[in-house]
């Protein structure tokens, strides 16, 4: 009798020594899919498998590339999946603010998905090439007022970030420029270097090397504070443009119908590894500041995202050709 006591009294005991998220785990026992609307290799899939890495849920945390339609498949796809916590999608702006509205599409971001949490955001750099010859912000303007249509901006495709910036700027400027799409900003970046482009919003990490080299000029830069890593980079609110905002966001969304219980879970342990010091050093890499949210945070993020960039393509009349 003496021995069963002790044996009952140890289990108990056990169970008090399990970690909290498995004492309380709202997610069935089965694997997380963090779906990513683009190719291995790119910045979202780095982020997807950093903070996938290093999630402890007691169960894998799997990324999985769903590529095409500018992330409307991996969109989509999450949108149809089980609303149990188990399948998330590693969204952005383009997926949440400029893509359901481009491309017509059935799925509305706001109705069909409820946040888990901000990642980061990562600003854009104004850079401009050889054959601009302005040296700043208002000299940039001066001159498409002067001269209109003549100047020409480069980016990645329709509706990336970098193109809708520079919508962005045309509207708040009132100037009138060319925009030139390439198949990505690699190939934009390539030709602003050579003075076949005059300049071009392009995301921070990618422009900053380029800068520090000499072989682009940065006039300022997206995001309402200035860099870390180039403080000497003006805001584009300091160089005239009060209110100017535009930046590259990473964030995790699941299937709207997913229960609090689960969301709350998931946002709790996606914080805790955006407070570790290696991520947000390794998030640093690409150009990302950390901005932990709630939940309900981050679901009124999402909503004045979409309803900016919305009315901007509206506004602007972009379309897809």
């Amino acid at each position: 009798m003496r021995n069963r006591i002790i044996w009952a009294f140890a289990a108990c005991l056990s169970l008090f020594s399990l970690p909290l998220h498995a004492q309380q785990s709202s997610l069935p026992e089965k694997p997380v899919r963090l779906i990513v609307g683009g190719p291995p290799g790119g910045a979202p899939d780095t982020v997807a498998r950093l903070l996938a890495q290093n999630m402890s849920l007691d169960q894998p945390v799997i990324v999985e590339n769903k590529n095409g339609a500018a992330q409307m498949i991996a969109a989509d796809f999450v949108a149809r999946s089980p609303a149990d916590g188990t399948v998330l999608l590693l969204a952005s702006q383009t997926a949440i603010a400029v893509s359901p509205v481009l491309q017509k599409s059935a799925l509305n971001p706001i109705k069909d998905f409820t946040g888990v949490g901000l990642v980061g955001e990562a600003p854009l750099v104004l850079v401009a090439g050889p054959s601009l010859t302005a040296g700043t912000v208002p000299e940039l303007i001066a001159y498409a007022k002067a001269h209109p249509e003549e100047l020409n901006f480069g980016h990645g495709g329709v509706g990336s970030t970098p193109h809708m910036a520079g919508v962005l700027f045309q509207q708040a400027t009132d100037t009138k420029l060319t925009n030139v799409p390439y198949p990505g900003e690699q190939a934009s970046m390539i030709d602003i270097m050579a003075g076949r482009i005059h300049f071009m919003f392009a995301n921070a990490s990618s422009a900053i090397p380029h800068v520090k080299n000499g072989k682009l000029r940065a006039l300022a830069i997206t995001s309402d504070s200035r860099t870390p890593s180039a403080p000497e980079i003006p805001t584009l609110n300091e160089a005239g443009i009060p209110g100017f905002s535009a930046a590259t966001w990473l964030g995790i969304v699941a299937p709207a119908a997913t229960p609090k219980a689960a969301i709350d879970q998931l946002n709790a342990e996606l914080n805790r590894v955006l407070s570790l010091p290696e991520i947000q050093e390794k998030l640093a890499v690409h150009g990302f500041s950390i901005q932990a949210t709630s939940p309900d945070q981050f679901n009124r993020f999402m909503l004045a995202e979409h309803e900016k960039w919305g009315k901007l393509i509206q506004d602007a009349n972009i379309a897809i050709n």
